[in-house]
């Protein structure tokens, strides 16, 4: 596991606090790169805002995408399954979480084996409508998942590093869809959309992991509120985009914006990916100031 370098006594004054999805958002959908944010992020660190990704991805792909991207902040995994905050970030260890090598860990949902028995033993009825990570890796090995998310062995491998939860690749119908969704959450599982992928899990989501680590910041900065922008381009984003502070939509060109029921403090971005998102970033720290 890559190491992070501990932070002693931290002391962060939470007056803004950016939750950014990843994938579609901050990453271009197709190239993975945040090349046009990265004048921004910059920006950001100098001012003292945390940018805290909050993704559908995996531990294992945060740790090297953090290093690419400077950022020594909390990141949210796996849709909201657990919260991993640096050691040393806050001055003090937050109550109910567990150290795991250089991470101070809250974890919200069961383990990544307990949604694929879910799956195995009770949807033979769906057997030719989807593949999940897990089956495309035993019949195909990594180059399968490589080949699906078109990211690199490496990244695949990382990409199937899950602790929480399952992604599905539906190949069947619509309406056969519907039928899944249902059945899953009858047995208990939680599914959410992400842009490519139906994601299998437990009773979590971006907005309620937002919340959990945005109140931490204010304990320990002795605060009552703060500031806060989600950003994501998806449907796994809205419970995040409904639950902060203001709203930031990314405009896609392979799905349309997740609807939201809010109508003030959101945007749409003009352009997509990380283009869009330096600009409506850019545009929220005039409105703050």
């Amino acid at each position: 596991m890559n190491k992070t370098p501990a932070r002693e006594n931290l002391f962060i004054l939470p007056i803004k606090l950016i939750f950014t999805d990843l994938d579609g958002s901050l990453l271009d959908h197709h190239s993975y790169s945040f090349k046009p944010a990265a004048g921004m992020l910059k920006k950001l660190e100098l001012q003292g805002i945390p940018v805290i990704p909050i993704t559908s991805k995996t531990m294992a792909e945060l740790l090297p995408l953090r290093e690419q991207l400077n950022n020594p902040h909390p990141f949210i995994v796996e849709n909201g399954a657990a919260i991993f905050i640096p050691v040393n970030y806050f001055s003090q260890q937050p109550e109910n979480t567990k150290t795991v090598a250089d991470f101070w860990v809250i974890e919200n949902a069961a383990s990544r084996n307990t949604w694929l028995t879910l799956l195995h033993n009770n949807t033979d009825e769906f057997s030719d409508d989807y593949q999940t990570f897990d089956s495309i890796y035993t019949e195909q090995g990594i180059e399968g998942i490589a080949e699906l998310t078109g990211l690199s062995s490496k990244m695949a491998a990382l990409a199937n590093r899950r602790l929480y939860s399952e992604p599905v690749h539906w190949t069947g119908s619509a309406a056969r869809k519907k039928l899944f969704i249902k059945k899953m959450q009858s047995l208990g599982a939680t599914v959410l959309q992400g842009g490519r992928f139906l994601n299998i899990g437990g009773d979590t989501d971006k907005g309620r992991a937002l919340l959990q680590l945005e109140n931490l910041y204010l304990e320990q900065a002795a605060q009552s509120s703060c500031e806060t922008l989600a950003i994501g381009d998806s449907g796994n984003d809205i419970s995040m985009l409904e639950q902060a502070s203001s709203a930031l939509v990314i405009k896609s060109d392979n799905h349309s914006p997740p609807q939201l029921t809010r109508s003030t403090n959101c945007s749409i971005s003009s352009k997509t990916g990380p283009a869009g998102w330096a600009v409506g970033v850019a545009d929220w720290l005039q409105i703050q100031s």
